[in-house]
Protein backbone atom coordinates (compact mmCIF):
# COMPACT_ATOMS: atom_id res chain seq x y z
CA UNK A 1 0.00 0.00 0.00
CA UNK A 2 1.49 3.32 -1.07
CA UNK A 3 1.90 5.93 1.66
CA UNK A 4 2.52 9.67 1.64
CA UNK A 5 5.15 9.50 4.39
CA UNK A 6 8.28 11.47 3.48
CA UNK A 7 11.32 9.24 3.08
CA UNK A 8 13.46 11.55 5.18
CA UNK A 9 11.09 11.09 8.12
CA UNK A 10 11.62 7.32 8.35
CA UNK A 11 13.69 5.73 11.12
CA UNK A 12 16.59 6.32 11.39
CA UNK A 13 16.18 9.86 10.10
CA UNK A 14 19.88 10.71 9.56
CA UNK A 15 20.34 7.64 7.35
CA UNK A 16 17.21 8.23 5.29
CA UNK A 17 18.01 11.91 4.86
CA UNK A 18 21.32 10.90 3.32
CA UNK A 19 19.72 8.23 1.16
CA UNK A 20 17.28 10.78 -0.23
CA UNK A 21 20.24 12.96 -1.23
CA UNK A 22 22.00 9.95 -2.80
CA UNK A 23 18.91 9.15 -4.90
CA UNK A 24 18.74 12.76 -6.10
CA UNK A 25 22.30 12.72 -7.52
CA UNK A 26 22.85 10.33 -10.47
CA UNK A 27 25.64 7.85 -9.71
CA UNK A 28 25.68 4.81 -12.01
CA UNK A 29 28.97 2.95 -12.35
CA UNK A 30 31.53 5.17 -14.06
CA UNK A 31 29.58 8.33 -13.28
CA UNK A 32 30.04 8.77 -9.55
CA UNK A 33 31.81 12.14 -9.70
CA UNK A 34 28.81 14.35 -8.95
CA UNK A 35 27.94 12.35 -5.85
CA UNK A 36 31.59 12.20 -4.82
CA UNK A 37 31.93 15.99 -5.09
CA UNK A 38 28.75 16.46 -3.06
CA UNK A 39 30.11 14.25 -0.28
CA UNK A 40 33.52 15.94 -0.40
CA UNK A 41 32.00 19.39 -0.04
CA UNK A 42 29.93 18.21 2.91
CA UNK A 43 32.91 16.56 4.61
CA UNK A 44 35.04 19.70 4.25
CA UNK A 45 32.22 21.81 5.67
CA UNK A 46 32.08 19.45 8.67
CA UNK A 47 35.82 19.76 9.15
CA UNK A 48 36.43 16.05 8.53
CA UNK A 49 39.77 14.81 7.22
CA UNK A 50 39.34 13.77 3.59
CA UNK A 51 41.49 11.97 1.02
CA UNK A 52 40.60 11.17 -2.60
CA UNK A 53 42.99 8.60 -4.00
CA UNK A 54 44.26 8.22 -7.55
CA UNK A 55 41.26 6.15 -8.74
CA UNK A 56 38.58 8.27 -7.05
CA UNK A 57 38.00 6.38 -3.79
CA UNK A 58 37.13 8.59 -0.83
CA UNK A 59 38.57 8.08 2.65
CA UNK A 60 36.98 10.26 5.34
CA UNK A 61 38.22 10.24 8.93
CA UNK A 62 36.46 11.22 12.14
CA UNK A 63 38.03 11.30 15.63
CA UNK A 64 36.67 9.15 18.43
CA UNK A 65 33.95 10.46 20.70
CA UNK A 66 35.00 11.40 24.23
CA UNK A 67 36.21 8.45 26.29
CA UNK A 68 36.65 6.10 23.30
CA UNK A 69 39.96 7.34 21.96
CA UNK A 70 41.71 4.09 22.85
CA UNK A 71 39.44 1.85 20.75
CA UNK A 72 40.62 0.04 17.64
CA UNK A 73 40.20 2.05 14.47
CA UNK A 74 37.22 0.88 12.38
CA UNK A 75 36.67 1.52 8.68
CA UNK A 76 33.06 1.53 7.46
CA UNK A 77 33.06 0.59 3.79
CA UNK A 78 30.54 1.07 0.99
CA UNK A 79 30.65 1.75 -2.74
CA UNK A 80 29.59 4.97 -4.46
CA UNK A 81 28.06 3.51 -7.61
CA UNK A 82 24.78 1.77 -8.37
CA UNK A 83 23.58 -0.63 -11.08
CA UNK A 84 21.64 1.19 -13.85
CA UNK A 85 18.74 -1.05 -14.88
CA UNK A 86 15.26 0.00 -16.01
CA UNK A 87 12.11 -1.43 -17.53
CA UNK A 88 11.92 -1.17 -21.31
CA UNK A 89 8.99 1.27 -21.18
CA UNK A 90 10.66 3.55 -18.62
CA UNK A 91 12.17 6.77 -19.95
CA UNK A 92 15.18 7.38 -17.72
CA UNK A 93 18.78 8.50 -18.22
CA UNK A 94 20.82 7.24 -15.28
CA UNK A 95 23.59 9.77 -15.97
CA UNK A 96 21.30 12.80 -15.69
CA UNK A 97 18.03 11.74 -14.03
CA UNK A 98 17.50 11.22 -10.29
CA UNK A 99 16.12 7.99 -8.90
CA UNK A 100 12.45 8.32 -7.92
CA UNK A 101 11.90 6.35 -4.69
CA UNK A 102 8.48 5.67 -3.19
CA UNK A 103 7.14 3.88 -0.14
CA UNK A 104 5.01 0.77 -0.58
CA UNK A 105 4.02 -0.47 2.85
CA UNK A 106 7.21 -1.57 4.59
CA UNK A 107 9.26 -1.42 1.38
CA UNK A 108 11.02 1.37 -0.46
CA UNK A 109 11.01 0.96 -4.23
CA UNK A 110 11.92 3.00 -7.30
CA UNK A 111 9.73 3.98 -10.22
CA UNK A 112 10.67 1.60 -13.03
CA UNK A 113 14.39 1.54 -12.25
CA UNK A 114 16.89 0.09 -9.84
CA UNK A 115 16.70 1.84 -6.48
CA UNK A 116 20.38 1.91 -5.57
CA UNK A 117 19.77 0.57 -2.07
CA UNK A 118 22.71 -1.61 -3.13
CA UNK A 119 24.89 0.01 -1.76
CA UNK A 120 23.26 3.41 -1.12
CA UNK A 121 21.83 2.35 2.23
CA UNK A 122 25.26 1.28 3.48
CA UNK A 123 26.79 4.51 2.18
CA UNK A 124 24.05 6.55 3.83
CA UNK A 125 24.62 4.80 7.16
CA UNK A 126 28.35 5.59 7.11
CA UNK A 127 27.76 9.24 6.20
CA UNK A 128 25.05 9.58 8.86
CA UNK A 129 27.50 8.34 11.50
CA UNK A 130 30.13 10.79 10.29
CA UNK A 131 27.61 13.61 10.63
CA UNK A 132 26.39 12.73 14.12
CA UNK A 133 27.55 14.41 17.33
CA UNK A 134 25.69 11.87 19.48
CA UNK A 135 26.72 8.39 18.30
CA UNK A 136 29.45 6.78 20.42
CA UNK A 137 32.39 5.32 18.52
CA UNK A 138 36.16 5.00 18.47
CA UNK A 139 38.34 6.45 15.70
CA UNK A 140 36.55 6.04 12.38
CA UNK A 141 37.46 5.83 8.74
CA UNK A 142 34.86 5.68 5.99
CA UNK A 143 35.97 4.16 2.67
CA UNK A 144 33.73 4.82 -0.34
CA UNK A 145 34.94 2.99 -3.44
CA UNK A 146 34.18 3.69 -7.10
CA UNK A 147 32.91 1.41 -9.85
CA UNK A 148 32.26 -1.63 -7.67
CA UNK A 149 29.37 -2.89 -9.76
CA UNK A 150 31.06 -2.67 -13.16
CA UNK A 151 34.60 -3.80 -12.39
CA UNK A 152 35.64 -3.20 -8.76
CA UNK A 153 37.98 -0.49 -10.05
CA UNK A 154 38.12 1.22 -6.66
CA UNK A 155 38.97 -1.93 -4.73
CA UNK A 156 41.60 -2.93 -7.31
CA UNK A 157 43.10 0.56 -7.17
CA UNK A 158 43.20 1.02 -3.39
CA UNK A 159 46.84 1.22 -2.38
CA UNK A 160 48.48 -0.02 0.79
CA UNK A 161 49.10 2.56 3.49
CA UNK A 162 45.87 4.47 2.86
CA UNK A 163 43.90 2.89 5.71
CA UNK A 164 44.88 2.89 9.38
CA UNK A 165 42.06 0.66 10.63
CA UNK A 166 42.33 -2.79 12.19
CA UNK A 167 38.67 -3.66 11.59
CA UNK A 168 36.57 -3.29 8.43
CA UNK A 169 32.77 -3.40 8.42
CA UNK A 170 31.47 -3.85 4.89
CA UNK A 171 27.88 -2.59 4.48
CA UNK A 172 27.09 -4.31 1.17
CA UNK A 173 25.16 -7.35 2.43
CA UNK A 174 21.49 -7.74 1.59
CA UNK A 175 19.78 -9.84 4.25
CA UNK A 176 19.00 -8.73 7.80
CA UNK A 177 19.85 -11.41 10.34
CA UNK A 178 22.80 -12.71 8.35
CA UNK A 179 26.45 -11.93 9.03
CA UNK A 180 28.80 -12.52 6.12
CA UNK A 181 32.36 -13.69 6.69
CA UNK A 182 33.28 -14.69 3.12
CA UNK A 183 32.31 -14.22 -0.51
CA UNK A 184 32.91 -15.56 -4.01
CA UNK A 185 35.63 -14.40 -6.34
CA UNK A 186 35.01 -13.91 -10.03
CA UNK A 187 36.24 -13.11 -13.53
CA UNK A 188 34.73 -11.49 -16.61
CA UNK A 189 34.59 -13.62 -19.76
CA UNK A 190 34.15 -12.09 -23.21
CA UNK A 191 33.48 -14.38 -26.16
CA UNK A 192 33.83 -12.87 -29.64
CA UNK A 193 32.10 -14.86 -32.37
CA UNK A 194 33.15 -13.86 -35.93
CA UNK A 195 30.41 -13.13 -38.47
CA UNK A 196 30.16 -13.08 -42.23
CA UNK A 197 27.36 -11.24 -43.99
CA UNK A 198 25.47 -11.60 -47.23
CA UNK A 199 22.84 -9.56 -49.02
CA UNK A 200 19.40 -10.20 -47.57
CA UNK A 201 17.11 -12.19 -49.83
CA UNK A 202 14.62 -10.01 -51.69
CA UNK A 203 10.97 -10.76 -51.00
CA UNK A 204 11.54 -12.27 -47.56
CA UNK A 205 9.50 -10.98 -44.65
CA UNK A 206 11.31 -9.40 -41.70
CA UNK A 207 10.41 -9.75 -38.04
CA UNK A 208 11.70 -9.00 -34.55
CA UNK A 209 11.22 -11.56 -31.80
CA UNK A 210 11.54 -10.21 -28.26
CA UNK A 211 11.50 -11.89 -24.85
CA UNK A 212 10.63 -9.60 -21.95
CA UNK A 213 8.94 -9.50 -18.55
CA UNK A 214 11.58 -11.57 -16.73
CA UNK A 215 12.59 -10.73 -13.17
CA UNK A 216 16.33 -10.64 -13.76
CA UNK A 217 18.26 -9.76 -10.63
CA UNK A 218 21.72 -10.07 -9.12
CA UNK A 219 23.80 -12.69 -10.90
CA UNK A 220 25.25 -13.88 -7.60
CA UNK A 221 22.54 -13.45 -4.99
CA UNK A 222 19.68 -14.61 -7.26
CA UNK A 223 21.44 -17.11 -9.54
CA UNK A 224 20.10 -20.15 -7.65
CA UNK A 225 16.43 -19.14 -7.87
CA UNK A 226 15.76 -20.71 -11.28
CA UNK A 227 14.86 -17.47 -13.03
CA UNK A 228 14.88 -17.31 -16.80
CA UNK A 229 17.86 -15.89 -18.66
CA UNK A 230 16.47 -14.01 -21.66
CA UNK A 231 19.59 -14.64 -23.75
CA UNK A 232 19.43 -18.37 -23.16
CA UNK A 233 15.69 -18.56 -23.78
CA UNK A 234 16.05 -16.75 -27.10
CA UNK A 235 18.95 -19.00 -28.13
CA UNK A 236 16.85 -22.05 -27.29
CA UNK A 237 14.12 -20.94 -29.69
CA UNK A 238 16.60 -20.25 -32.48
CA UNK A 239 18.35 -23.58 -31.95
CA UNK A 240 15.03 -25.38 -32.28
CA UNK A 241 13.54 -23.52 -35.23
CA UNK A 242 16.07 -21.45 -37.22
CA UNK A 243 16.73 -24.26 -39.71
CA UNK A 244 13.11 -25.37 -39.86
CA UNK A 245 11.92 -21.82 -40.63
CA UNK A 246 14.90 -20.88 -42.83
CA UNK A 247 15.59 -17.85 -40.61
CA UNK A 248 18.33 -15.42 -41.63
CA UNK A 249 19.44 -13.36 -38.61
CA UNK A 250 20.34 -9.70 -39.03
CA UNK A 251 20.90 -8.85 -35.34
CA UNK A 252 20.70 -10.35 -31.87
CA UNK A 253 21.03 -8.64 -28.50
CA UNK A 254 20.07 -9.07 -24.87
CA UNK A 255 20.91 -7.98 -21.36
CA UNK A 256 22.86 -4.87 -20.42
CA UNK A 257 25.21 -5.89 -17.57
CA UNK A 258 27.37 -8.95 -17.11
CA UNK A 259 26.46 -9.09 -13.40
CA UNK A 260 22.68 -8.88 -13.88
CA UNK A 261 20.52 -11.80 -15.03
CA UNK A 262 19.19 -10.58 -18.40
CA UNK A 263 15.51 -9.73 -18.36
CA UNK A 264 15.10 -8.94 -22.06
CA UNK A 265 16.53 -10.17 -25.36
CA UNK A 266 15.60 -9.76 -28.99
CA UNK A 267 16.63 -10.80 -32.48
CA UNK A 268 15.79 -9.52 -35.95
CA UNK A 269 15.57 -11.83 -38.95
CA UNK A 270 13.95 -12.47 -42.30
CA UNK A 271 12.39 -15.62 -43.69
CA UNK A 272 10.44 -16.81 -46.75
CA UNK A 273 6.93 -15.42 -46.85
CA UNK A 274 5.41 -18.90 -46.92
CA UNK A 275 6.97 -19.61 -43.49
CA UNK A 276 5.32 -16.67 -41.71
CA UNK A 277 2.30 -18.66 -40.48
CA UNK A 278 4.50 -21.47 -39.17
CA UNK A 279 6.69 -18.86 -37.41
CA UNK A 280 3.69 -17.50 -35.55
CA UNK A 281 2.67 -21.04 -34.56
CA UNK A 282 6.15 -21.85 -33.25
CA UNK A 283 6.34 -18.64 -31.24
CA UNK A 284 2.93 -19.33 -29.69
CA UNK A 285 3.96 -22.90 -28.89
CA UNK A 286 7.21 -21.72 -27.31
CA UNK A 287 5.35 -19.15 -25.23
CA UNK A 288 3.16 -21.96 -23.87
CA UNK A 289 6.18 -24.16 -23.14
CA UNK A 290 7.95 -21.40 -21.22
CA UNK A 291 4.83 -20.46 -19.31
CA UNK A 292 4.45 -24.08 -18.21
CA UNK A 293 8.11 -24.44 -17.26
CA UNK A 294 8.57 -21.06 -15.58
CA UNK A 295 5.07 -20.30 -14.28
CA UNK A 296 6.32 -19.74 -10.73
CA UNK A 297 9.71 -18.19 -11.41
CA UNK A 298 8.64 -15.94 -14.30
CA UNK A 299 4.88 -15.32 -14.30
CA UNK A 300 5.18 -12.14 -16.44
CA UNK A 301 7.33 -13.70 -19.20
CA UNK A 302 6.18 -12.64 -22.65
CA UNK A 303 7.25 -13.30 -26.24
CA UNK A 304 6.43 -10.63 -28.80
CA UNK A 305 6.68 -11.12 -32.56
CA UNK A 306 6.44 -7.95 -34.65
CA UNK A 307 7.05 -6.95 -38.25
CA UNK A 308 10.33 -5.17 -38.94
CA UNK A 309 11.92 -3.22 -41.81
CA UNK A 310 13.64 -5.41 -44.37
CA UNK A 311 17.37 -5.69 -43.55
CA UNK A 312 20.08 -4.97 -46.12
CA UNK A 313 22.29 -7.78 -44.82
CA UNK A 314 21.83 -11.08 -43.06
CA UNK A 315 24.27 -13.53 -41.49
CA UNK A 316 25.69 -16.26 -43.67
CA UNK A 317 24.34 -19.69 -42.86
CA UNK A 318 27.54 -21.19 -41.43
CA UNK A 319 28.45 -18.39 -38.98
CA UNK A 320 24.80 -18.05 -37.96
CA UNK A 321 24.58 -21.75 -37.12
CA UNK A 322 27.81 -21.56 -35.13
CA UNK A 323 26.56 -18.54 -33.19
CA UNK A 324 23.22 -20.14 -32.34
CA UNK A 325 24.87 -23.40 -31.27
CA UNK A 326 27.36 -21.55 -29.09
CA UNK A 327 24.66 -19.50 -27.35
CA UNK A 328 22.45 -22.53 -26.87
CA UNK A 329 25.22 -24.71 -25.43
CA UNK A 330 26.97 -22.06 -23.34
CA UNK A 331 26.77 -22.93 -19.61
CA UNK A 332 24.58 -20.68 -17.51
CA UNK A 333 23.32 -20.60 -13.94
CA UNK A 334 24.48 -22.68 -11.00
CA UNK A 335 27.37 -24.95 -11.91
CA UNK A 336 27.89 -26.46 -8.47
CA UNK A 337 26.61 -26.08 -4.92
CA UNK A 338 29.07 -25.87 -2.05
CA UNK A 339 29.96 -29.08 -0.23
CA UNK A 340 31.11 -27.15 2.82
CA UNK A 341 28.32 -24.60 3.26
CA UNK A 342 24.78 -25.96 2.93
CA UNK A 343 22.50 -24.03 0.60
CA UNK A 344 25.26 -21.81 -0.83
CA UNK A 345 26.22 -21.76 -4.50
CA UNK A 346 29.87 -22.64 -5.03
CA UNK A 347 30.28 -21.82 -8.73
CA UNK A 348 28.08 -20.13 -11.31
CA UNK A 349 28.06 -18.47 -14.70
CA UNK A 350 25.82 -15.66 -15.92
CA UNK A 351 25.48 -15.19 -19.69
CA UNK A 352 24.74 -11.52 -19.19
CA UNK A 353 25.05 -9.56 -22.43
CA UNK A 354 24.80 -10.36 -26.15
CA UNK A 355 25.44 -7.64 -28.74
CA UNK A 356 25.92 -7.57 -32.52
CA UNK A 357 28.76 -5.61 -34.13
CA UNK A 358 29.78 -5.22 -37.75
CA UNK A 359 32.05 -8.27 -37.85
CA UNK A 360 31.14 -10.24 -34.74
CA UNK A 361 28.74 -10.97 -31.92
CA UNK A 362 30.06 -10.31 -28.41
CA UNK A 363 28.95 -12.38 -25.42
CA UNK A 364 29.75 -11.10 -21.92
CA UNK A 365 29.64 -13.52 -18.99
CA UNK A 366 30.51 -13.31 -15.31
CA UNK A 367 31.97 -16.38 -13.65
CA UNK A 368 31.77 -16.59 -9.84
CA UNK A 369 33.16 -19.20 -7.48
CA UNK A 370 34.03 -19.60 -3.82
CA UNK A 371 37.14 -21.54 -4.86
CA UNK A 372 39.75 -20.81 -7.52
CA UNK A 373 39.55 -24.31 -8.98
CA UNK A 374 35.81 -23.94 -9.51
CA UNK A 375 36.32 -20.70 -11.41
CA UNK A 376 39.12 -22.24 -13.45
CA UNK A 377 36.96 -25.24 -14.36
CA UNK A 378 34.30 -22.95 -15.86
CA UNK A 379 36.99 -20.91 -17.63
CA UNK A 380 38.23 -24.15 -19.19
CA UNK A 381 34.71 -25.09 -20.34
CA UNK A 382 34.26 -21.71 -22.02
CA UNK A 383 37.66 -22.02 -23.68
CA UNK A 384 36.77 -25.43 -25.08
CA UNK A 385 33.42 -24.18 -26.33
CA UNK A 386 35.04 -21.13 -27.93
CA UNK A 387 37.69 -23.28 -29.61
CA UNK A 388 35.03 -25.55 -31.08
CA UNK A 389 33.13 -22.53 -32.42
CA UNK A 390 36.19 -20.74 -33.79
CA UNK A 391 35.49 -17.91 -31.36
CA UNK A 392 37.88 -15.93 -29.18
CA UNK A 393 37.71 -16.00 -25.37
CA UNK A 394 39.19 -13.17 -23.29
CA UNK A 395 39.26 -13.26 -19.48
CA UNK A 396 39.73 -10.07 -17.47
CA UNK A 397 39.16 -8.41 -14.11
CA UNK A 398 39.78 -11.52 -12.04
CA UNK A 399 39.22 -10.77 -8.36
CA UNK A 400 39.78 -13.06 -5.38
CA UNK A 401 37.17 -14.38 -3.02
CA UNK A 402 37.14 -13.50 0.64
CA UNK A 403 38.23 -16.59 2.54
CA UNK A 404 36.20 -17.13 5.73
CA UNK A 405 38.00 -16.61 9.05
CA UNK A 406 36.15 -18.57 11.71
CA UNK A 407 38.35 -16.98 14.41
CA UNK A 408 37.35 -13.42 13.46
CA UNK A 409 37.01 -11.25 16.56
CA UNK A 410 34.74 -8.69 14.89
CA UNK A 411 32.46 -11.46 13.65
CA UNK A 412 32.08 -12.62 17.27
CA UNK A 413 31.32 -9.07 18.37
CA UNK A 414 28.63 -8.66 15.71
CA UNK A 415 27.20 -12.09 16.48
CA UNK A 416 27.01 -11.48 20.25
CA UNK A 417 25.67 -7.95 19.79
CA UNK A 418 22.92 -9.14 17.44
CA UNK A 419 21.90 -11.88 19.87
CA UNK A 420 21.82 -9.47 22.82
CA UNK A 421 19.60 -7.00 20.94
CA UNK A 422 17.23 -9.34 19.11
CA UNK A 423 17.37 -12.42 21.38
CA UNK A 424 18.03 -14.80 18.53
CA UNK A 425 21.11 -16.07 16.78
CA UNK A 426 22.04 -14.56 13.41
CA UNK A 427 23.10 -16.75 10.53
CA UNK A 428 26.85 -16.76 9.84
CA UNK A 429 27.08 -16.92 6.06
CA UNK A 430 29.25 -16.90 2.98
CA UNK A 431 27.68 -15.02 0.07
CA UNK A 432 27.85 -16.01 -3.61
CA UNK A 433 28.48 -12.44 -4.69
CA UNK A 434 31.52 -10.28 -5.21
CA UNK A 435 32.14 -8.17 -2.14
CA UNK A 436 35.29 -6.05 -2.22
CA UNK A 437 36.72 -7.61 0.95
CA UNK A 438 38.88 -10.16 -0.85
CA UNK A 439 40.67 -7.39 -2.74
CA UNK A 440 41.22 -5.35 0.43
CA UNK A 441 43.02 -8.32 1.95
CA UNK A 442 45.75 -8.07 -0.70
CA UNK A 443 47.10 -4.79 0.70
CA UNK A 444 45.67 -5.07 4.20
CA UNK A 445 46.03 -8.73 5.23
CA UNK A 446 45.68 -7.80 8.90
CA UNK A 447 42.15 -6.41 8.52
CA UNK A 448 39.50 -8.25 10.52
CA UNK A 449 36.39 -8.01 8.33
CA UNK A 450 32.67 -8.63 8.49
CA UNK A 451 29.73 -7.66 6.27
CA UNK A 452 26.19 -6.74 7.35
CA UNK A 453 23.21 -4.93 5.86
CA UNK A 454 19.43 -4.65 5.66
CA UNK A 455 17.12 -6.82 3.56
CA UNK A 456 17.28 -5.85 -0.12
CA UNK A 457 15.24 -7.79 -2.65
CA UNK A 458 15.98 -8.09 -6.39
CA UNK A 459 19.16 -5.97 -6.53
CA UNK A 460 20.51 -5.25 -10.02
CA UNK A 461 16.98 -5.10 -11.44
CA UNK A 462 14.13 -2.56 -11.65
CA UNK A 463 12.17 -4.50 -9.01
CA UNK A 464 14.87 -3.71 -6.41
CA UNK A 465 13.42 -2.82 -3.02
CA UNK A 466 14.68 -2.41 0.53
CA UNK A 467 12.73 -3.34 3.65
CA UNK A 468 12.30 -0.24 5.79
CA UNK A 469 12.06 -2.03 9.13
CA UNK A 470 15.30 -3.93 8.52
CA UNK A 471 17.12 -0.68 7.75
CA UNK A 472 16.30 0.38 11.30
CA UNK A 473 17.46 -3.00 12.62
CA UNK A 474 20.72 -2.78 10.68
CA UNK A 475 21.30 0.75 12.00
CA UNK A 476 20.67 -0.29 15.59
CA UNK A 477 23.07 -3.21 15.23
CA UNK A 478 25.77 -1.12 13.58
CA UNK A 479 25.73 1.54 16.30
CA UNK A 480 25.80 -1.09 19.05
CA UNK A 481 28.76 -2.84 17.40
CA UNK A 482 30.70 0.42 17.16
CA UNK A 483 30.15 0.99 20.85
CA UNK A 484 31.53 -2.50 21.63
CA UNK A 485 34.76 -2.25 19.64
CA UNK A 486 37.60 -3.19 22.02
CA UNK A 487 40.62 -1.12 22.95
CA UNK A 488 43.81 -1.26 20.92
CA UNK A 489 46.63 -3.45 22.16
CA UNK A 490 49.25 -1.46 24.05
Amino acid sequence: MTTTTAINQLFPQPLWQWFEQICAIPHPSGHEQALSLHIQAWAKQRGLALVEDQVGNLIIRKPATAGMEDRKIVVLQAHLDMVPQKNADKVHDFVTDPIQPWIDGDWLKATGTTLGADNGIGMASALAILGSDEIKHGPLEVLLTVDEEAGMTGAFGLQGGMLEAEILINTDSEQEGEIYMGCAGGVDAEITVPLQWQAATAGHLAFTLAIAGLKGGHSGVNIHLGRGNANKLLARFLAGHAVELDLALSAISGGSLRNAIPREAQCSFSLPADQADLLQQRVAQYQSILQAELSSAEPALKLTLSSAPAPALSMQVGPQKTLINLLNSCPNGVMRMSDEIAGVTESSLNLGVVSTQEQSVTILCLIRSLIDSGRQNIESSLQSLSDLAGAKLALSGCYPGWKPDTSSAVMSIVNDTYESIYHKKPEIMVIHAGLECGLFKQHYPHLDMVSIGPTIRYPHGPDEMVNITTVGQYWTLLLAVLERIPARSK
